[in-house]
């Protein structure tokens, strides 16, 4: 931190395009080392669609289990499915709400009339600008959770089979056979999971490295002090966030007919109702370790990336 920074508590820019730059690429750094947990855990969700517990065959035990079958028999690069529209919906995602996140950061506007955190405002900050993010990404969450969840063995399929083969590709399938329409559909899956999930994410994490800093913990180690808040954001929002994420996978992995009519689901009340009546409660926290193993370890690199990308930056231009 400089000597400026030190004196105003605000970082040494305040152009958006940078903010929104910064976040989008701490954001694809992060993505890319838990892109396979990710595979896993829409796997898991998928496994046993309104089907009742223990009615049905589990070709996946658990987290490791599921890694290890997967890499068995598609190749260990299956591992890494999705790759490519699931770093582009980190660049939408993160670069909107990390930017938005530290411009307000910047900016003091998250801050009450005594100078200090506004939970309220930092919720409705952050959480509207993950449920924005969402919806603006939301082609390439669908994309990226199609292809997630596609598998090269039939004998481990679970949930419907898109047959891509590629994103390019299903992107000119989804085009033709609708437009905007189709590359759209389901848009609004997301926006409860990432309203909760990024409010819950970035909320606990500055409630958490304030109470640090006013401790004096860690403020000698930037690295370790967002270490230790990113580790806690991220563990909460694996709790809140993990009904909404299997819905949304669920939503936007569901075959539609000739008129784009989910096969399965009209929509998030009708999903939410009939996983909970043929799946039970748990139905809708199936896959929640490996969420809670990609959330904290993603949160936490999204953020220590963040800082130190910023930290180089700002080393550029003073």
């Amino acid at each position: 931190m400089t000597e400026v920074e030190k004196a105003t508590g605000k970082r040494a820019f305040s152009r958006p395009g940078v903010e929104f730059g910064i976040g989008a690429l701490a954001a694809v750094g992060a993505g890319f080392f838990t892109n396979p947990v990710d595979v896993v855990k829409s796997r898991l969700q998928l496994q046993g669609e309104l089907e009742a517990r223990g009615s049905y065959k589990r070709i996946y035990k658990n987290t490791i289990h599921a890694a290890y079958i997967l890499a068995k028999h598609e190749g260990i690069l299956a591992l890494q499915a999705g790759i490519v529209p699931a770093l582009g919906f980190q660049v939408v995602l993160n670069g909107i709400r990390l930017g938005v996140y530290n411009i307000a950061l910047n900016h003091g506007i998250m801050l009450n009339e005594h100078g200090n955190m506004s939970i309220p405002k930092t919720i409705l900050l952050t959480g509207t600008a993950g449920a924005f993010a969402s919806v603006v990404g939301s082609p390439l969450y669908m994309l990226k959770t199609q292809m997630q969840t596609q598998s090269a063995a039939q004998s481990i399929a679970v949930g419907y089979q898109h047959q891509h083969t590629g994103t390019w590709s299903a992107f000119k399938h989804l085009w033709k056979e609708g437009g905007i329409a189709s590359l759209y559909r389901g848009w609004y899956a997301n926006i409860p999971r990432l309203f909760l999930g990024s409010s819950t994410q970035l909320t606990t994490f500055t409630i958490a490295r304030n109470w640090l800093q006013s401790h004096d913990i860690c403020n000698d180690r930037p690295i370790l002090l967002t270490f230790l808040a990113a580790s806690l954001g991220g563990s909460c929002v694996a709790l809140t966030m993990q009904p909404f994420d299997v819905l949304a996978t669920r939503l936007y992995n569901q075959g539609v007919d000739k008129t784009g009519k989910g096969q399965l689901y009209n929509g998030l009340l009708d999903a939410l109702i009939k996983i909970s009546k043929k799946e039970g409660f748990f139905g809708l926290y199936k896959g929640v370790f490996p969420t809670w193993m990609r959330i904290a370890p993603h949160t936490v690199l999204c953020l220590v990336f963040y800082e130190q990308i910023n930290g180089f930056y700002v080393k550029l231009i003073t």
